[in-house]
């Protein structure tokens, strides 16, 4: 599986590359280069699956080989592992014909845990293989930042510098952000707001001058693929959970993911 730029840019990349590097060079976001298509009866054989089998299933097409298949699942056991509920984005029934699905059992509450816990494991896998390290380096209101810290924590190979606007995010994310213990991670609060929090970001990926040699910049923010991959899971996770004896839609993979993507790049 190859990846382009959404503005035509460049040359295709393969998925790790764009998982390390976000934006394209010509300042585009990277898409696969073409969509995996899951017949109704693949889809339908997916009912009873636990939701990381499901993820599985879905994530492991756009990964095209990059990663052996013990090891993607092993990053997707060790995500969703951290979850508190048993079915992890349980559908729940509120009235007739009408369901919510529940997206705040991850460790921070915020649907971004989805994304976040596997992107950080993923990085981690990478960056480990690769013998590189990273720094990340990120602006948040409040939920992005609490999740991404919690996803990275533990990776060995990533530091972390999250910028949220001071006394402007809730008190709960305030302290997820800033009481975990851990040398990798640092939290910022800037006076200001969060789009100042944001332009000191974006300054810091146009001119990397300042990270020692060998380091450069990752995002993990909403440009990264790897989180609307994982975020593409929970949709069929839905369908399937509501169940096609109970009408239960199929979706194809293309309708997902245009779906989450598109209004991402402003289309």
């Amino acid at each position: 599986m190859k990846y382009i730029s959404t503005r035509g840019g460049g040359e295709p990349r393969s998925f790790e590359d764009v998982v390390l590097t976000g934006l394209a060079p010509d300042g585009g976001l990277y898409v696969p280069e073409s969509l995996p298509v899951f017949s109704q009866d693949e889809i339908a054989s997916w009912a009873g699956l636990s939701y990381a089998d499901l993820a599985f299933k879905i994530i492991s097409p756009f990964v095209g080989g990059e990663i052996p298949q013990a090891d993607l699942k092993k990053l997707i056991d060790q995500s969703y592992a951290t979850f508190r509920h048993g079915g992890t984005a349980p559908l729940v029934q509120t009235g007739h014909n009408e369901w919510i699905m529940e997206l705040f059992h991850g460790p921070t509450l915020a649907f971004k845990d989805f994304a976040l816990q596997f992107l950080g494991n993923l990085l981690d896998y990478i960056l480990v293989k690769r013998g590189q390290k990273v720094v990340i380096m990120g602006a948040t209101s409040g939920d992005t930042g609490s999740a991404a810290i919690e996803g990275c924590r533990r990776c060995k190979n990533i530091d972390m510098f999250i910028l949220h606007p001071h006394n402007r995010v809730s008190a709960v994310q305030r302290r997820q952000m800033t009481t975990v213990v851990a040398d990798n991670i640092h939290n910022i609060a800037m006076h200001g707001n969060f789009d100042d929090c944001q332009n000191m970001v974006k300054n810091s990926f146009n001119d990397q001058s300042f990270l020692p040699e060998g380091r450069q910049l990752a995002r993990v923010n909403s440009i990264n693929w790897a989180r609307i991959m994982a975020q593409i899971v929970y949709y069929f996770w839905a369908s399937l959970s509501w169940g096609p004896a109970s009408g239960g839609i199929v979706f194809r993979c293309q309708q997902v993911i245009l779906a989450i993507f598109l209004p991402a790049i402003g289309a």
